[in-house]
C-alpha cells in the first residue's frame, strides 16, 4: 500500500471520530440549553423563599434551629436538633467524561474548606462514576452514590443523597452539610454551607412594622420554610453543576473537534503533496517512453 492510501485511510478515521465527538459536543450543548430554563426557575424559587424567610425571622428569630437536617428519606421531612454536629461534605462530580479537570478541581477546594474551617475527619458523599474512581483508594467515611447525567436523572440522584444523610444522621446524631461544586457563573469550584440554614438572618432588622400573618404557628412554619429551602438550594445546587459540567465538556469538545481538523487538513496538504509527486513521477515515465519510441535501438 502506498504511503499516500495511508494517509487517506487515517484521515478518513480522522473525519470518523470528528463526526462521533461532534455529536457529543452537540448534546452537551442542547443539555446547557435544557439546563437554563431550569435554573432560572429554580434560582427565582430560593430567592422568593429567602426572601419570606429574612421577613419572617427578622420578627421570629428565636425560631430558627441552631442545626436542622434531614430525618427521613423524603426531602420533604427536615425537623431542627441542637447536638453537636458532624461535618458531612457532598462532591458533585461527573457520570461521564470529557469536562477536563472538572472532578479533580473538586478536592483541593474540599481540602481548603477543611482548613479554613478546622475541620477533620469528615464523612464525604461523592456523586458521579469519574470522582467515584478517584476516591476508591480512599474509602473510610466516604460514601459513593451515582451521579447524573441529564436533568431528568437530578431527582433520582437527590433522593439517594437524602437517604444517605439520613444514615448519616442515625449513625452521628446532628450534620452539618457542606456542597463542594462547580459554579458555571463563578467559573471555579465554591464550597456552600446549607445545613443549618439561614445562619445569617439570626440577626435580621425589621423592614415592616406589623408581623407577618401566618396560619401556622411560628415552629411550624419554620420547619416548612427550612424543608422548601432545602429542597429548592439542592436542586438549585445540582443544576448549576450539572451545567458547568456540560459547558465544560463543550469546550472541552470543541478544542478536540479543532485539532481533529487540523489534523485532517495537515494530512490532506501531505496527501496532495504525495499525489503532486506521484503524477510527476508518472510524467516522467511517459517521456521517457516516448523518448524511447522516438529513437528506437536496434
Amino acid at each position: 500500500m502506498s504511503r499516500r492510501r495511508e494517509l487517506e485511510q487515517h484521515r478518513h478515521r480522522l473525519n470518523e471520530t470528528r463526526e462521533i465527538i461532534n455529536s457529543m459536543r452537540a448534546l452537551a450543548f442542547m443539555e446547557t440549553r435544557k439546563l437554563a430554563s431550569f435554573l432560572d426557575a429554580q434560582r427565582a424559587v430560593v430567592a422568593h423563599i429567602h426572601t419570606v424567610a429574612e421577613d419572617f425571622f427578622s420578627f421570629y428569630p428565636e425560631a430558627l434551629p441552631q442545626r436542622t437536617l434531614p430525618q427521613q428519606t423524603s426531602p420533604q421531612q427536615i425537623l431542627p436538633q441542637t447536638e453537636k454536629t458532624t461535618q458531612v461534605y457532598l462532591l458533585l462530580g461527573s457520570e461521564r467524561g470529557f469536562c477536563g479537570d472538572f472532578n479533580e478541581s473538586l478536592l483541593p477546594a474540599m481540602a481548603a474548606d477543611q482548613t479554613r474551617n478546622h475541620i477533620s475527619q469528615p464523612w464525604i458523599i461523592a456523586t458521579g462514576n469519574k470522582l467515584s474512581i478517584r476516591l476508591e483508594a480512599n474509602l473510610q467515611r466516604t460514601i459513593l452514590l451515582q451521579g447524573t447525567s441529564m436533568v431528568e436523572e437530578i431527582e433520582k440522584t437527590l433522593v439517594q443523597i437524602v437517604d444517605t444523610l439520613s444514615e448519616l444522621q442515625i449513625q452521628n446524631g446532628g450534620i452539618s452539610l457542606t456542597i463542594v461544586h462547580h459554579d458555571p457563573d463563578q467559573d471555579g469550584v465554591l464550597a456552600t454551607q446549607i445545613l443549618p440554614p439561614f445562619e445569617s438572618l439570626r440577626d435580621t432588622t425589621p423592614q415592616f412594622t406589623q408581623l407577618p400573618l401566618l396560619n401556622l404557628t411560628p415552629g411550624r412554619f419554620c420547619a416548612e420554610l427550612i424543608d422548601r429551602y432545602l429542597f429548592s438550594s439542592l436542586h438549585e445546587i445540582m443544576y448549576l453543576s450539572l451545567m458547568a459540567e456540560n459547558q465544560r465538556r463543550v469546550t472541552h469538545l470543541e478544542h478536540a473537534v479543532q485539532q481533529l481538523d487540523d489534523k485532517s487538513a495537515a494530512l490532506l496538504r501531505r496527501g496532495n503533496r504525495l499525489r503532486q509527486e506521484e503524477i510527476t513521477e508518472e510524467i516522467e515515465v511517459i517521456l521517457l517512453s516516448a523518448a524511447g519510441f522516438q529513437h528506437p535501438q536496434y
